[in-house]
């Protein structure tokens, strides 16, 4: 495939664009700075601003999906995701491309207060509850969009692998807490996501319960 990511220079982003690369796709990596990627084989560079429509589809046209993986590093209020969202959907509509693949997290829907006791209590409220305001946004976006998409909510990211067993939940009962999942573990479950065509139209919760 030829896989668009948007947010390519970050923690998921760098991973994702590694993997696909090694799994035989060829990917287009957006970043607002060039000297924070390198174009090698099977990797294209597109610099630009995600919230630039008229940028995202002059690079977009011919992809077979894109993959939306930004970041902020402010606790503040944010358009960020949102606004991306806008300008990646209408370039999507004029080139074409209908599979989209978008990482928000726990904390969104019905996730908030499933990603367990450190998290819900202090993380979210001190830290993210701002980003997942305008990922709620960007979330609603998607889901009205007409296009092919899949919303993957990680848990909170952790850097090595946690002891539980590996979940992917649809739907997520009262007593569901997903408390880790690498950025690694994120980044395959998006490929697979591309690669096996699963998971359309839904929002899978993933990570692990320790």
């Amino acid at each position: 495939m030829r896989i668009f990511v948007i947010g390519a220079s970050g923690g998921v982003g760098t991973r994702l664009v590694a993997q696909a690369v090694a799994r035989g796709h060829r990917v287009t990596a957006q970043t607002r700075s060039a000297d924070r990627l390198t174009a090698t084989p099977g990797i294209d560079i597109a610099v630009g601003r995600p919230d630039d429509t008229g940028f995202l589809a002059e690079r977009m046209a011919a992809h077979d999906a894109v993959v939306m993986s930004l970041g902020v590093g402010s606790p503040g209020p944010t358009t960020v995701f949102s606004d991306a969202t806008r300008a990646a959907i209408a370039a999507m509509h004029a080139t074409g491309v209908r599979r989209l693949v978008a990482i928000t997290g726990v904390g969104t829907g019905e996730t908030r207060g499933h990603g367990g006791w450190l998290y819900n209590r202090l993380i979210f409220p001190l830290v993210t509850r701002h980003r997942y305001a305008d990922k709620e946004r960007q979330e609603a976006l998607i889901q009205a969009s007409g296009l092919d998409w899949t919303l993957v909510r990680p848990a909170p990211f952790t850097a090595r692998r946690g002891r539980g067993d590996w979940q992917v939940a649809l739907s997520v009962p009262p007593s569901l807490q997903l408390r880790s999942v690498t950025r690694d573990e994120v980044a395959g479950f998006v490929i697979d996501c591309l690669e096996s065509g699963d998971f359309l139209h839904c929002t899978p919760f993933i990570g692990r319960s320790h």
